[in-house]
């Protein structure tokens, strides 16, 4: 009987055995077990995800010249994962959790890997030492790090352990805001012992970015970055990983333009992409600043950092690869930029090299902007150190003159004048519209002439229309105005781009989810006040008082322009009245982006008129630029210019303004502002003379006399 009870026991036992051992090979061989799917899961869920950096995309010119780039810098890095170990706080509170279990080999266990650990740290520290380093600044480096962890963990192990509601509502609710300092002290009183505070400060181990690798030593050159990786493969938890450092090749020129980045911290940067995790910003990385293309194109420069994803045995189970920020080509020629700003700013080439000025070029027939110069400039490889300093700069050498500052565009503004009163018949071409050797009745602006000379323009021909742009007769142009219909003459002025921002051709966001961004436009006035909204369309436009007209004939009063606006609008004129936006981004293409080419329909009568008279200021005795075109031989190079000079009055400033064309029908646009400058004649068509040379060089218009015709870009 016993026998028998011995033997149905030894049965049982050995079928528990069985299927126990069963279970245990199912476990461990068959992969599609949903046990195994579970085990699986919780793996991924305790383990650690390591992402990693990226680089971004270049600004290029139109030629492919590099204007912004990110020039890899190569650092040791080391993970928390070892320099935990450096730490006594940590080690005691990992022993402190070891003692906890019941298998005394686990304390045993700890001791020997926290050996282990500190041996590789010294080495660390010490073969560090090798690249430059200073071992004691590197073990301050490895201290510091841990500290900072340690810092956080307690904060966090704090609140997890539950703060003092009134310490909480004594700062609005808002946790974050309790300095660690009072947090510690709350910590404390709540868990007196510090054997339960160390234990719960342990627990904490899954914060994200807490093992994410940080920076000890930069990595100087190729021999270096060889070496370490050598030296330190066989200790875990130290990598050799690249670092984005942000270049600009060309320093101060374009700067207003490219733009810079800076550390992404204000809610207004890291909003952009903060719903994707990969693109979204970590601390210490940077993005662009207002207002250049690094800020409007930070979407597409910025790519996406890759990720590595290990399970609790630190197995990779899953790899995502690093998307590199995308390239942004621009239709700038940063060579021509470059020479125009060195021009401008030379005090033996310029008399008014001090003067804040702006230079915009315009290829006629594409509507490239070439050159978009503003002086004072700064340097982009150092604005972040010195902005504070520009920033109190009274010459404001962060604004871009070229598009975001507006000015009463004065005697440029005729030929458009012209144009209106030509086409709505309030003027025809062979009138004489008197200017007297007299004083202007009351009400009236006084010509020029007269002012500096005393007599009018009557004594040197009949005042009609070519001879009026000739000698730019603010007699003449304020009586056209005068006659214009109010919304007549906003009309045509809106219709060559005044009173509204230019719509350069932005590249379109990665995604639908990513709101656009756009430089900074001054949009103009051309309405007896300031617009208080975005103008979208004419109707938008606050109307015209009849007292306006007399000023806007000579670009005063309340007509305001930036100098794209103007040098556009000449670029519209050289194409016949051929209204385009003109283009500043060639990569990335936006997308089936129509040519949008408006006809102005001009009539050729009216346009070879104005033509004329354009031909004049720079061509003949007595026109308004002649003195300052008379030695430039760009006739003799195959260019022929049509411009106009400009002069304003509260505020000063001096324009010229206008187009350069050549036998082969190639054209530039341009609009050159001389702040402070008295006359349009002396100060700003001597600079406008030089960069239609500059242009001639670089082969966008004319041939230069000692060259060969050049391809045209």
């Amino acid at each position: 009987m016993y026998d028998k009870r011995v033997k149905i026991f030894i049965g049982m036992g050995l079928s528990l055995l069985l299927i126990a051992l069963l279970r245990l090979v199912q476990m461990q061989l068959l992969a599609d077990s949903s046990l195994q799917d579970e085990i699986a899961a919780l793996k991924r869920q305790r383990g650690r995800s390591r992402q990693l950096n990226t680089l971004r995309g270049q600004i290029l010119d139109r030629k492919g010249r590099v204007l912004a780039t990110d020039s890899p810098q190569f650092q040791i890095a080391v993970d928390y994962r070892l320099t935990r170990f450096y730490d006594d706080r940590v080690v005691e509170a990992m022993e402190l959790l070891a003692r906890d279990r019941t298998n005394p080999s686990v304390l045993y266990d700890l001791q020997k890997e926290v050996e282990a650990k500190r041996s590789d740290l010294q080495r660390i520290i010490h073969d560090c030492s090798a690249f430059g380093a200073d071992p004691n600044a590197i073990e301050r480096r490895i201290r510091s790090l841990n500290d900072e962890k340690w810092n956080l963990r307690t904060f966090i192990a704090w609140v997890r352990g539950g703060p003092d509601p009134n310490l909480v509502a004594r700062y609005g609710g808002r946790i974050n805001s309790i300095p660690p300092s009072e947090a510690e002290v709350d910590f404390e009183r709540r868990y007196p012992d510090r054997a339960d505070r160390l234990r719960r400060i342990a627990r904490v181990d899954d914060l994200a970015g807490m093992y994410d690798s940080e920076p000890l030593l930069e990595l100087e050159t190729e021999d270096d970055i060889f070496a370490a990786q050598i030296e330190f493969m066989d200790i875990n938890d130290v990598s050799i990983v690249p670092k984005g450092q942000r270049q600009y090749p060309y320093g101060s020129t374009a700067a207003q333009t490219i733009g810079w980045v800076g550390p992404a911290e204000a809610d207004h940067y890291t909003e952009l992409l903060k719903h994707d995790r990969l693109a979204s910003y970590r601390e210490g990385e940077v993005c662009g600043r207002r207002p250049g293309v690094e800020y409007v194109c930070e979407a597409i420069l910025r790519g996406r950092r890759g990720e590595l994803v290990y399970d609790i045995d630190r197995k990779l189970i899953r790899q995502s690869e690093t998307v590199f920020g995308k390239d942004v080509q621009l239709t700038l020629d940063i060579e021509l930029q470059r020479r125009i700003e060195n021009y401008i700013t030379d005090r033996t080439l310029n008399p008014n090299y001090l003067a804040p000025s702006s230079v915009v070029v315009i290829q006629v027939r594409t509507g490239d902007v070439l050159a978009l110069v503003s002086t004072p400039t700064y340097d982009l490889n150092r604005v972040r150190y010195d902005y504070g300093a520009l920033m109190g700069d009274p010459n404001h050498p962060l604004w871009n003159r070229a598009i975001s500052q507006q000015y009463p565009p004065g005697s440029s503004i005729k030929p458009l004048i012209l144009i209106a009163g030509l086409e709505e018949k309030v003027v025809a071409a062979d009138e004489i519209i008197s200017c007297p050797s007299a004083p202007a009745p009351p009400g009236w602006p006084n010509c020029l002439i007269y002012r500096n000379n005393r007599f009018g323009h009557d004594v040197r021909w009949d005042n009609i229309a070519r001879n009026a742009i000739k000698g730019s007769c603010n007699i003449y142009f304020t009586h056209a105005a005068d006659r214009l219909d109010r919304a007549a003459l906003q009309q045509w002025l809106y219709r060559f781009g005044y009173g509204h921002r230019v719509p350069l051709n932005y590249p379109p966001a990665p995604s639908d989810e990513i709101e656009p961004r756009q430089l900074i436009q001054a949009q103009g006035q051309i309405s007896w006040k300031r617009p208080e909204t975005t103008i979208a369309s004419f109707e938008d436009i606050p109307a015209l008082r009849d007292v306006d007209k007399r000023l806007f004939g000579i670009g005063q009063g309340n007509l305001w322009a930036s100098p794209l606006q103007v040098a556009n609008s000449f670029a519209t004129l050289a194409r016949g009245g051929l209204a385009r936006p003109p283009r500043l981004f060639l990569q990335p293409q936006t997308p089936g982006r129509p040519e949008e080419t408006v006809d102005l329909n001009i009539s050729p009568e009216t346009l070879q008129v104005v033509y004329d008279g354009m031909n004049a200021v720079v061509n003949e005795t007595g026109g308004s630029g002649q003195n300052a075109f008379r030695p430039s031989g760009l006739a003799r190079q195959g260019v022929k210019v049509l411009g106009k000079t400009g002069s304003t009055e509260r505020p000063y400033h001096a324009w010229f303004a206008g187009f350069a064309e050549d036998d082969e029908g190639a054209k530039i646009a341009f609009a050159v502002l001389i702040e402070g400058g008295q006359q349009g004649s002396r100060d700003a068509a001597p600079v406008a003379r030089d960069v239609i040379q500059f242009c001639v060089d670089a082969g966008y218009v004319g041939t230069p006399s000692d060259m060969p015709i050049p391809t045209r870009p």
